[in-house]
């Protein structure tokens, strides 16, 4: 009996093992015949080459329109493109404020241009089970620069974690060669001075230095914040989270692994959070901390620093260059403003830049038209070889930029950048269209820093002096677990997102907080971190 079972149950193995072998060959005979598909592509393009479609291609493009600077029809961008590559982009542009939500509805109403740029992960999840977005990593042979940066940066773990449960990625991610984190609090260094301070290594030197201020300006918030629309606390949490061992803000994901543990905890319940919103509160409750920080827009935020009225803000090397000095400028000529080194907490030091940036998503239709491996050749291009990069970050070598014997880039005498030139009557980005988020990020450590101030590089040189963020392993849910999960994260989100503003503004006090997380239990908390936990164990069993 025993051996009969044993005979069937091969038998049914072998004929499953047959259908899946079948199955999996006609899969993989349909992404790699490509005969159809390779009008205007190269037919020899490896790493190194500079690649030019053999005949003119047109690609459509969902453009995030910064404000800083909006597109021009006539950027040197887009005609030095075309001449290289014998590309023509098409352009749909969306506003950067309404980026995500337009995003989703042209992807939604089948609408999407074929290149869907700036796209932060997870948010190609939305998009994997309807089909409307490709499975990229399908087609890594078209794409030879791309797959060496991987491997000469040994960026496998961190590209397993856009893994879905199909063990595919749907995102083409920016990549670093090494981390690079760039927001902190910008401070008024001449108060510092004034109040014979030093500038703050701690979050508790933080909070020191802010009592000080409002005590000799009783008037003030010493911080008041922007980068509150749409997510509340959006730069401020996002460092100060990784500063306490959690992750909120920009970055608030459902699940916080904890090495020490290997295992996942719910970040909105974990002690790490509870800690954060606990310093938070201290702040606000002491009249440190504006509270109107989570909800002002930034032009607010902006004018109460410029006015006087605050003496910190969240920022990076371009809000710091582009915008806030310039605004001080205006009202207090004398006034110097620093970018600090991210304060250390709870967590001590450590560096909690990610090397993968936002990335591209593909739009299924692409797969079908005649110019796809041509696109992907492009993309492959522009976005991972040394000479794309470059490209899209400096631009045209003899007119926006020029390079040494050494090899190092200068600016044009007529070209200004992040104030590197400021003398310069055009700029780089609004004039010619390089430097743009949309197309220049990733890159060599070299390439990142060739943009640098001195004063940029003391912050990097300090930040890269701490060890980086350890990768979380991946949990990829199945599309029926998908399906259950993204019923629950809008209200869990919400919940945790309304709450954290409560406990913050004293609206609801931390003595509250057991009941706080039995209401999140109410709402299948514990359910989801148990699904996160067999999805877990699903792709270690599955991928060792």
């Amino acid at each position: 009996m025993l051996h009969r079972s044993w005979r069937a149950v091969a038998v049914a193995t072998a004929g499953v093992l047959a259908l899946s072998l079948v199955a999996c060959s006609e899969e993989t005979a349909e992404q790699t015949d490509l005969s159809g598909n390779r009008v205007g592509a190269m037919a020899e393009y490896g790493t190194g080459d500079q690649f030019k479609a053999t005949e003119a291609v047109n690609f459509s493009i969902l453009y995030n329109n910064h404000t800083f600077y909006p597109l021009k029809n006539d950027w040197l961008f887009w005609s030095e493109l075309t001449k290289r590559t014998n590309v023509t982009l098409a352009p749909v542009a969306v506003p950067l404020s309404d980026y995500e939500q337009k995003r989703s509805l042209l992807i939604g109403a089948g609408d999407a241009p074929l290149i869907i740029p700036k796209t932060y992960h997870p948010a190609e999840n939305a998009f994997v089970s309807s089909g409307a977005i490709l499975p990229v990593s399908d087609y890594l042979d078209l794409m030879p620069h791309f797959k060496e940066k991987i491997e000469k940066w040994q960026l496998q773990p961190e590209l397993d974690t856009l893994k879905q449960s199909d063990g595919k990625y749907y995102l083409l991610p920016g990549l670093h060669e090494k981390p690079w984190h760039e927001y902190s609090l910008l401070m008024r260094s001449d108060i510092l001075d004034e109040l014979n301070l030093a500038v703050p290594k701690t979050w508790d030197e933080v909070y020191t230095v802010l009592k000080a201020m409002k005590a000799k300006y009783p008037d003030s918030y010493p911080l008041s914040d922007r980068f509150g629309k749409p997510t509340p606390g959006g730069a401020l949490m996002s460092y100060l989270g990784a500063s306490f061992g959690t992750q909120a803000g920009w970055t608030y994901q459902h699940a916080t692994w904890v090495p020490a543990e290997k295992k996942f905890v719910y970040t909105g319940a974990s002690e790490q959070y509870k800690q954060m919103l606990q310093y938070l509160q201290k702040l606000v409750s002491e009249g440190l901390l504006d509270p109107e920080s989570f909800t002002q827009t930034d032009d607010q935020a902006r004018q109460k620093l410029a006015n006087g009225r605050s003496f910190a803000i969240s920022g990076n090397a371009q809000t710091l260059v582009n915008e806030n000095r310039p605004d001080l400028a205006k009202t207090q000529p004398d006034a110097k403003l620093v970018k600090i080194p991210l304060p250390v907490g709870p967590a001590g030091e450590v560096n909690p830049a990610s090397r993968l940036e936002n990335g591209v998503m593909i739009n299924s239709k692409a797969r079908e038209s005649r110019n796809f491996v041509a696109m992907m050749q492009f993309i492959d291009w522009l976005y991972y070889s040394d000479a794309g990069q470059e490209f899209a970050k400096w631009g045209v070598e003899g007119t926006t930029y020029s390079r040494d014997a050494a090899g190092k880039r200068t600016l044009a005498a007529d070209v200004d950048m992040i104030g590197l030139n400021p003398k310069g009557s055009k700029h780089l980005q609004k004039d010619f269209g390089f430097g743009n988020g949309v197309f220049a990020y990733g890159g060599s450590t070299e390439l990142l820093q060739s943009f640098f101030s001195p004063e940029e590089m003391e912050f990097q040189n300090v930040m890269n002096a701490r060890p980086a963020k350890p990768v979380p392993p991946p949990y990829p849910f199945t599309d029926e677990e998908r399906e259950q999960v993204s019923l629950w994260e809008s209200p869990l989100k919400d919940f945790v997102t309304q709450n954290s503003l409560r406990f913050i503004l004293g609206q609801r006090p931390l003595t509250e907080w057991d009941a706080y997380l039995t209401e999140l239990k109410g709402k299948n908390m514990d359910a989801y971190l148990e699904l996160v936990e067999k999805a877990y164990q699903r792709f270690q069993q599955e991928n060792g």
